[in-house]
Protein backbone atom coordinates (compact mmCIF):
# COMPACT_ATOMS: atom_id res chain seq x y z
CA UNK A 1 0.00 0.00 0.00
CA UNK A 2 1.10 3.42 0.47
CA UNK A 3 2.15 4.11 3.40
CA UNK A 4 5.44 1.49 3.92
CA UNK A 5 6.54 -0.35 6.93
CA UNK A 6 9.27 -2.76 8.34
CA UNK A 7 9.89 -4.69 11.48
CA UNK A 8 13.42 -2.90 13.28
CA UNK A 9 15.79 -4.66 14.90
CA UNK A 10 16.25 -1.92 17.43
CA UNK A 11 19.42 -2.40 19.08
CA UNK A 12 21.37 -2.27 16.10
CA UNK A 13 18.89 0.05 13.40
CA UNK A 14 17.00 2.05 14.71
CA UNK A 15 19.23 5.39 15.09
CA UNK A 16 20.23 4.12 11.60
CA UNK A 17 16.41 4.07 10.59
CA UNK A 18 16.35 7.30 11.98
CA UNK A 19 18.80 9.07 10.32
CA UNK A 20 17.91 7.66 6.88
CA UNK A 21 14.70 9.44 7.67
CA UNK A 22 15.40 12.44 8.94
CA UNK A 23 17.85 13.03 6.42
CA UNK A 24 15.09 11.97 3.35
CA UNK A 25 14.20 15.75 2.93
CA UNK A 26 17.94 16.64 2.47
CA UNK A 27 18.65 13.63 -0.22
CA UNK A 28 15.44 14.79 -2.09
CA UNK A 29 17.19 18.58 -1.78
CA UNK A 30 14.16 20.12 -0.20
CA UNK A 31 16.72 21.29 2.37
CA UNK A 32 20.22 21.83 3.68
CA UNK A 33 20.11 20.28 6.15
CA UNK A 34 17.52 17.98 8.54
CA UNK A 35 17.21 20.59 11.23
CA UNK A 36 15.48 22.97 8.54
CA UNK A 37 12.83 20.39 7.88
CA UNK A 38 9.58 21.53 9.55
CA UNK A 39 8.35 18.18 10.37
CA UNK A 40 11.45 16.71 11.07
CA UNK A 41 12.21 15.10 14.64
CA UNK A 42 15.48 16.18 14.27
CA UNK A 43 15.68 19.53 16.39
CA UNK A 44 13.90 17.53 19.35
CA UNK A 45 16.46 14.72 19.28
CA UNK A 46 19.07 16.56 18.24
CA UNK A 47 18.57 20.25 19.98
CA UNK A 48 16.42 19.26 22.43
CA UNK A 49 13.01 20.74 21.13
CA UNK A 50 10.31 19.86 23.00
CA UNK A 51 7.56 17.83 21.04
CA UNK A 52 3.94 16.37 22.16
CA UNK A 53 4.43 14.50 18.93
CA UNK A 54 7.71 12.52 19.94
CA UNK A 55 8.40 9.77 22.27
CA UNK A 56 12.25 9.54 22.50
CA UNK A 57 13.46 5.80 21.94
CA UNK A 58 14.89 3.24 24.60
CA UNK A 59 17.82 3.39 21.71
CA UNK A 60 18.30 7.25 21.96
CA UNK A 61 18.38 7.56 25.59
CA UNK A 62 21.04 5.42 25.82
CA UNK A 63 23.55 8.06 23.48
CA UNK A 64 23.89 9.62 27.02
CA UNK A 65 23.55 10.32 30.51
CA UNK A 66 21.67 13.08 30.05
CA UNK A 67 19.77 15.61 27.42
CA UNK A 68 23.42 17.59 26.66
CA UNK A 69 24.98 14.47 26.02
CA UNK A 70 22.08 12.69 24.16
CA UNK A 71 22.00 15.46 21.89
CA UNK A 72 25.82 15.75 20.75
CA UNK A 73 25.53 12.01 20.34
CA UNK A 74 22.72 12.07 18.05
CA UNK A 75 24.49 15.18 16.23
CA UNK A 76 27.44 13.57 15.79
CA UNK A 77 25.30 10.41 13.42
CA UNK A 78 25.30 13.04 11.41
CA UNK A 79 28.72 13.79 10.45
CA UNK A 80 29.18 10.94 7.94
CA UNK A 81 26.51 9.40 5.62
CA UNK A 82 24.66 6.09 5.00
CA UNK A 83 26.35 3.98 2.60
CA UNK A 84 24.50 3.27 -0.34
CA UNK A 85 24.51 -0.54 0.98
CA UNK A 86 22.77 0.62 3.81
CA UNK A 87 20.19 3.17 1.87
CA UNK A 88 19.42 0.11 -0.12
CA UNK A 89 19.22 -2.37 3.20
CA UNK A 90 16.73 -0.20 4.58
CA UNK A 91 14.70 0.75 0.92
CA UNK A 92 14.14 -2.84 0.70
CA UNK A 93 13.31 -3.58 3.85
CA UNK A 94 10.29 -0.76 3.72
CA UNK A 95 9.35 -1.32 0.23
CA UNK A 96 9.10 -5.21 0.30
CA UNK A 97 8.00 -5.95 3.71
CA UNK A 98 11.21 -7.49 5.26
CA UNK A 99 12.40 -7.24 8.52
CA UNK A 100 15.48 -5.37 9.37
CA UNK A 101 18.20 -6.70 11.52
CA UNK A 102 21.06 -8.81 12.75
CA UNK A 103 21.05 -12.31 11.19
CA UNK A 104 20.18 -13.69 14.57
CA UNK A 105 17.17 -11.11 15.39
CA UNK A 106 16.00 -12.18 11.17
CA UNK A 107 16.16 -15.96 12.10
CA UNK A 108 14.26 -15.27 15.36
CA UNK A 109 10.99 -13.17 13.68
CA UNK A 110 11.12 -15.84 10.57
CA UNK A 111 11.07 -18.72 13.45
CA UNK A 112 7.75 -16.71 14.94
CA UNK A 113 6.23 -16.34 12.32
CA UNK A 114 6.73 -19.35 10.40
CA UNK A 115 7.69 -17.19 6.86
CA UNK A 116 10.71 -15.14 5.43
CA UNK A 117 11.29 -11.97 6.57
CA UNK A 118 14.49 -11.30 4.21
CA UNK A 119 15.75 -11.55 0.72
CA UNK A 120 15.74 -15.69 -0.18
CA UNK A 121 18.60 -16.97 -2.23
CA UNK A 122 17.89 -17.75 -5.72
CA UNK A 123 17.92 -20.78 -7.86
CA UNK A 124 21.43 -22.22 -8.91
CA UNK A 125 22.73 -21.61 -11.86
CA UNK A 126 21.74 -24.10 -14.33
CA UNK A 127 24.66 -24.03 -16.76
CA UNK A 128 27.00 -24.57 -13.21
CA UNK A 129 28.85 -28.11 -13.06
CA UNK A 130 27.52 -28.32 -8.87
CA UNK A 131 23.62 -27.45 -10.30
CA UNK A 132 23.59 -30.16 -12.50
CA UNK A 133 25.37 -32.50 -10.05
CA UNK A 134 22.52 -31.71 -7.23
CA UNK A 135 19.78 -32.17 -9.98
CA UNK A 136 21.10 -35.72 -11.59
CA UNK A 137 21.32 -36.79 -7.68
CA UNK A 138 17.68 -35.38 -7.06
CA UNK A 139 16.30 -37.19 -10.31
CA UNK A 140 17.69 -41.00 -9.05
Amino acid sequence: GRYKASLVDSEQYLLTCQRYIEMNPVRANMVEHPAEYAWSSYLVNAGGKLSDLVTLHESYLHLGANAAERQFAYRALFDSGLSDETLAEIRDAANKGWALGSSWFLQRIEAMLARPVRRQGRGGDRKSAGYRKTEQVNRN
